[in-house]
């Protein structure tokens, strides 16, 4: 049988891309929450002996969590020969290490979580800073994807003479791959963060640049704080209005409309997860990630 592929919570529209163009069959599932908020699911497919992948971002997990469990769970139980994730944007990878006595290493613990549960998993750009390899974490098959490749072209084919700009001394590693790809310079911000919100940068050198126009790199635009930081600091240099481009669309609380009021010329993010800024399709690096862990398919 053909392999099955399904969305929870929100139908992801990059599902419905993936399952046409690889001609799996779309599957149904019902959730629902009882009053006491637990929750009730149906697979309204047959899943004996089938691949099963669960195709859902992980932005906002901890609404997700519970119900892909309980997913992954009902499948296995119902027959399923193996149940995978694809998970465009991977959650819980920023707290990598004991930063301060007493703290919880949730990424460790979130990826133990998900190993115990599925077999195998595919993501895009997971925030992996001081990690090498997702796999030094997850225990089970997985494939990283990245969107440099994807990010590049949209730059080289709606900006003209960019600069680009990354938000860190972690960043430069794929932030450089993004510049090599497209054949323009970059630079790397100075950042001290004193909070969640209080973020102070510098861009040493950006004054060789002031014809150029300023593109802003992040994997993940959560608060925007940095970006925004960031903008301040180029309308004190005289610099062109910048594009913002984000690989992940977290975008906290108001994060959005607080870059929009900034000035900045254009936010662009990729679409591993749903928002009006989405111009940079991801569809075929994960459907090359998906066959590669079904083999081929």
């Amino acid at each position: 049988m053909k392999p099955l592929i399904l969305s929870l919570n929100e139908e992801h529209p990059l599902c419905k891309v993936v399952a046409e163009k690889l001609g799996f069959e779309i599957g149904k599932i019902v959730l629902h929450n009882f009053p006491d908020e637990e929750t009730y699911i149906k697979f309204e497919a047959l899943l004996k002996n089938r691949e099963v992948i669960i195709f859902n971002s992980l932005n906002h997990p901890n609404q997700k969590i519970l119900p892909l469990l309980f997913a992954v769970e009902t499948a296995k139980s119902l027959g399923a020969k193996r149940v995978g994730l694809c998970a465009p944007y991977l959650a819980y990878m920023r707290q990598d290490k004991r930063f301060k006595p007493g703290e919880g290493v949730t990424s460790d613990y979130f990826a133990k979580l998900l190993s115990n549960y599925l077999d195998w998993l595919v993501t895009v750009d997971p925030h992996l800073h001081r990690r090498h390899r997702l796999s030094e974490i997850y225990s089970i098959p997985n494939t990283v994807l990245h969107a440099a490749h994807e990010v590049s072209t949209w730059i080289a084919n709606n900006i003209k003479n960019p600069v680009l700009i990354g938000p860190d001394s972690e960043s430069e590693q794929w932030v450089s791959k993004i510049a090599k790809v497209a054949a323009i310079p970059y630079l790397i911000l100075e950042k001290i963060r004193f909070s969640d919100r209080d973020v102070k940068v510098s861009i040493p050198k950006i004054e060789a640049f002031e014809n150029h126009t300023p593109v802003l790199v992040d994997d993940i635009i959560s608060t925007a704080q940095t970006m925004l930081e960031t903008v301040n600091h180029l309308k004190q240099i005289n610099m062109k209005p910048p594009v913002c481009i984000g690989i992940h669309a977290v975008f906290s609380e108001n994060a959005y409309e607080s870059l929009i009021k900034s000035g900045v010329s254009k936010v662009v993010t990729c679409n591993s997860i749903p928002h009006s800024t989405n111009q940079i399709d991801l569809s075929t690096i994960i459907i090359e990630g998906i066959q590669h862990q079904l083999g081929g398919v």
